[in-house]
């Protein structure tokens, strides 16, 4: 049990979830990617930012919810664009992945994306590169990488919506957190920390 939890968000007194979020501190200073499953509003961005503050990387953590990318945006918000790329880019826009360099990107609710912007995050996340839209180099980006889903990723690389190759990249660690329903023994501690 975790009385005194290592971050903020990791406080539990059920005995096998301390033991993962033990296991989690050792994982988040390795720079593995995470990849966070559970209900809604069972604190997944709380362990997400635990990540962040057990990782000790300098840079921001930088929250995406990819339910509210539209598909023909996703480009452009998570890699950035050069000035003059589009009709309506007055300024170069550095894009959520660079803005996480150094630091956590955390990518909420990634089984949402569409399987073409899937391709995309994939080839950055394989190739550790970002190339905005309209520029012709690369960027090397150095990001921790946490995911967070309500949605059953392994039924979804079943049925052809979810790329198979993604999931190997974002679950190199997997943490399920369970319903509060199931975690009465912390209510007191959860209702302190708010």
């Amino acid at each position: 049990a975790q009385l005194q939890p290592q971050a903020p968000g990791l406080g539990t007194l059920v005995p096998p979830l301390a033991r993962r979020f033990d296991a989690l501190a050792q994982v988040a200073r390795a720079s593995v990617a995470v990849l966070v499953r559970g209900e809604t509003g069972t604190g997944k961005e709380l362990v997400a930012r635990a990540v962040h503050a057990l990782s000790g990387r300098r840079g921001d953590f930088v929250p995406v919810n990819c339910g509210a990318l539209p598909d023909s945006l996703v480009e452009t918000e998570l890699f950035g664009y050069r000035k003059g790329a589009f009709s309506g880019a007055l300024e170069d826009r550095k894009g959520l992945v660079r803005s996480a360099d150094g630091g956590t990107l955390f990518l909420d609710e990634i089984g949402d994306l569409e399987l073409t912007s899937q391709a995309a995050l994939l080839r950055v996340l394989q190739e550790r590169e970002v190339t905005p839209v309209g520029a012709t180099k690369a960027t090397p980006v150095d990001v921790q990488l946490c995911a967070a889903t309500h949605q059953d990723l392994d039924a979804m690389v079943e049925t052809g919506k979810f790329r198979p190759d993604l999931l190997g990249r974002v679950a190199g660690w997997n943490l399920t957190l369970p319903p509060l329903r199931e975690r009465i023994e912390d209510l007191g501690l959860l209702l302190a920390a708010l």
